[in-house]
């Protein structure tokens, strides 16, 4: 894995590939279906916490670049498994937000909430973990950091998206097993919060 961060120097080909991939990430979201609006019926604001953690994360993985400029990609089995795991990495995590923002419609929030019209959705990715959109950003993340960041910048983005996450998880869920009760515990024990749970496994 050290190989990955052996050269200096970000490449033009990895670095477009970051952009573009969150200017997809972009459109998707403000693609997103729109029904006719239903009225609130409960927000946990203590989210708004768990956002600030990942965009800190977000933040240092951009900052802490290996290096302020770009060159041209030069053929290594170091640069070709980088770019191959850049290119794996955005493609499935803009898949994943693509179906579940897709499966949420007008349900999706930024801040944890519930609407008077919610229901609860465990199909589409939502049948392999329960928040795949978070899923779907750390893949991102991971993404950005292999194309940009210096190794303990990456390592120090990730701790801190994974404690916001689960601080936005424990948020949203707290709303959602108040809605749905026991439908939502038994979704629970099937399926993982934020990682897709061994076949087999419980709790």
């Amino acid at each position: 894995m050290s190989r990955f961060w052996s050269e200096a120097a970000i490449t033009v080909p990895d670095a477009a590939l970051i952009l573009g991939g969150w200017i997809a990430l972009w459109a998707i979201l403000m693609t997103r279906p729109r029904g006719e609006k239903s009225p609130e019926r409960r927000r946990d604001r203590r989210s708004t916490f768990g956002i600030v953690l990942q965009g800190v994360g977000f933040g240092i993985a951009w900052g802490f670049r290996r290096s302020l400029t770009a060159v041209p990609w030069v053929p290594s089995a170091a640069a070709v498994a980088r770019t191959a795991g850049i290119v794996l990495l955005l493609g499935l995590s803009l898949l994943l937000v693509f179906a579940a923002v897709r499966r949420l419609g007008k349900q999706w929030s930024l801040t944890a909430r519930v609407l008077e019209s919610h229901r609860l959705v465990t199909d589409g990715p939502y049948r392999f973990v329960r928040h795949p959109i978070y899923t779907a950003m750390l893949g991102m993340l991971l993404a950005t950091g292999l194309a940009l960041s210096r190794p303990a910048g990456l390592l120090v983005g990730v701790i801190l998206y994974s404690v916001g996450t689960r601080t936005r998880i424990g948020a949203e869920e707290r709303l959602l097993r108040e809605t749905f009760g026991a439908d939502y515990e038994a979704y629970v024990r099937r399926v993982g919060a934020f990682l897709p749970r061994p076949f087999g496994a419980k709790g």
